[in-house]
């Protein structure tokens, strides 16, 4: 090779190198932003995670009357909250009301399983409800556990409100959060590889935390 071909091929790298150098801090700069945004919207939310006993069913299937229920008879009880701190002091004080609930459709229906309520923090994947998209990460959460907790589980957030079922619904709660956060719940996960990163970044969080680097549920 020349001394020009080399000359040639030496800038070409380069250009490359500068080129690829740009784009990835492009793409760096977006994902750090959409981070701060996904961190965001955990610090301000309060889910409502409910587990099944088991897979069968029978199982499922009383997990989503135990689900109607509980949103029938507390859904205007998060309402009252100004912030995730407020909602999760109502959370607390209305456990037992809560396991009420719940214990009463578990008779009801002939299930002698027991319903167990508690506030904690978990974390999930990204999960695609009706009408948005909540990005993995660790929650607030009310959590209901069924017998065994063995089964599948549903979620949904309860503050703010998006236990609803109809878009019009989900649409004019999401006015709730700033632009930034609606910008990720309305977001299509299958398209955006940022979801699949924050996920990542979230297990692995989780995997430093279990071999004693921080705190793990």
């Amino acid at each position: 090779m020349d001394n020009t071909a080399k000359s040639n091929h030496s800038l070409s790298f380069w250009v490359l190198t500068v080129t690829l150098t740009f784009l990835f801090g492009i793409l760096l700069d977006s994902f750090s932003g959409f981070q701060r945004e996904c961190r965001a919207l955990q610090e301000d939310v309060l889910r409502l995670h409910i587990l099944a006993n088991s897979d069968s069913p029978e199982d499922q299937a009383v997990k989503l009357l135990v689900r109607d229920e509980l949103l029938a008879r507390t859904g205007e009880l998060f309402n009252s909250a100004s912030s995730l701190d407020g909602a999760e002091r109502l959370a607390e004080q209305n456990l037992a009301e809560v396991e009420e609930i719940a214990q009463e459709v578990l008779q009801k229906q002939g299930f002698h399983y027991s319903a167990r309520a508690r506030v904690t923090e978990l974390f999930f994947d990204t999960r695609v409800y009706d009408g948005f998209t909540m990005p993995a990460g660790r929650y607030h959460a009310l959590q209901i556990t069924l017998g065994e907790g063995e089964g599948h589980n549903w979620w949904c957030v309860l503050y703010p409100p998006l236990c609803v079922g109809a878009a019009s619904e989900i649409e004019e709660e999401l006015t709730s959060f700033t632009d930034g956060e609606r910008q990720v719940l309305e977001a299509e996960p299958e398209y955006e590889i940022r979801f699949f990163l924050v996920e990542a970044a979230g297990r692995i969080g989780q995997w430093l935390a279990s071999l004693g680097f921080g705190k793990a549920e």
